[in-house]
């Protein structure tokens, strides 16, 4: 299979690449920097340099790379997260969401693309009410924190656009990413104890290592109908459980503790709702249909032996659960 990884070398995307080769598939990649497309063709990959944003130039690579299926990967995460300033911070992939969502599937309608699978988040968007634990069935948060609602608009299009497109769109819920290329900003605020719990920390998150994230990604191009796929860990979890436990696992000091009222003050209404209000989601649906298991089912296995290594065989085999 032909498969246009449009986003390649990201922290997915590394992972993603070198799993498509070695199952098989003639891959492309595309990249903004002209550095890595090195790293790229050394993975196995024909390299593309493209800006998603350029409608041409995603067309021109559409039809060169002459895929069976695209797959988007492109994100723009800030070095730094303000909490405060949320859309501001991801406005760029805001626009990767949107606009450039665009351009791929205009392009994947003229080519004639049968399959295009996209990266969402499953997460905060999740409705802040009713259970701990959502599926793809429940309603996202009609009403988000007001400095999340742009982000969480671009979220909403981005879903909608694929889902309702004249192909097979499939939508992947990524969990919070962790692992080589995703955890060393966070573990970096841990130990320098910049990440507290606030209030009581009941916010359930659910996480996914980078590389059940490309496992996942594989397995959906073939496996699941159009629709939504939350792709996460079996284990949803609240604040106060699994921060303590990722602060252990990176060497850093034991989180600290600070009251509702000052952590709103310090991080915003946004802040405050990820660590307090936020659910976590079912990946119940993945499993069945996609054919899909985490090789790092619970993240408390994870933290401990995945935060900088991906699986060392690639995903071949499974590792036993500790």
């Amino acid at each position: 299979m032909r498969v246009l990884v449009a986003g390649a070398t990201g922290a997915v995307g590394r992972q993603l690449v070198p799993q498509l080769v070695a199952a098989a598939h003639q891959v492309s990649g595309t990249t903004r920097s002209q550095p890595k497309m090195a790293s790229l063709r050394a993975a196995g990959a024909e390299p593309y340099l493209l800006d998603g944003l350029d409608r041409a130039a995603v067309g021109e690579v559409v039809a060169q790379a002459r895929p069976d299926v695209i797959v988007h990967e492109m994100t723009a995460i800030p070095a730094e997260l303000n909490f405060r300033t949320f859309d501001r911070t991801f406005a760029a992939t805001s626009r990767l969401r949107t606009t450039a969502v665009d351009h791929l599937l205009a392009a994947a309608r003229a080519e004639g693309v049968p399959r295009i699978v996209v990266q969402s988040y499953a997460g905060w968007p999740n409705s802040r009410t009713g259970g701990p634990v959502k599926t793809e069935e429940d309603p996202l948060d009609p009403d988000p924190p007001a400095a999340m609602r742009a982000t969480l608009d671009a979220i909403r299009y981005l879903e909608r656009a694929v889902t309702s497109a004249p192909l097979e769109g499939v939508v992947l819920r990524y969990g919070s990413l962790y692992g080589p290329g995703a955890s060393e900003m966070f573990v970096r605020l841990l130990r320098r104890r910049r990440v507290p719990v606030l209030g009581d920390g009941s916010g359930v998150w659910s996480f996914l290592h980078v590389t059940d994230a490309a496992t996942a990604t594989v397995a959906a191009l073939s496996q699941g109908d159009t629709g939504i796929y939350n792709v996460v860990d079996d284990d949803p979890a609240p604040v106060a459980e699994w921060l303590p436990v990722l602060a252990r696992c990176a060497g850093a000091p034991p989180p600290r503790h600070v009251p509702a009222w000052l952590g709103r003050l310090a991080a915003g209404e946004p802040g405050l709702s990820v660590m307090t209000q936020v659910r976590g989601s079912s990946n119940a649906k993945a499993k069945r249909e996609l054919r899909w298991t985490p090789i790092w089912a619970t993240w408390r296995e994870g933290f401990a032996t995945g935060l900088d290594r991906a699986y060392p065989d690639g995903a071949s085999e499974r590792r036993p659960v500790r």
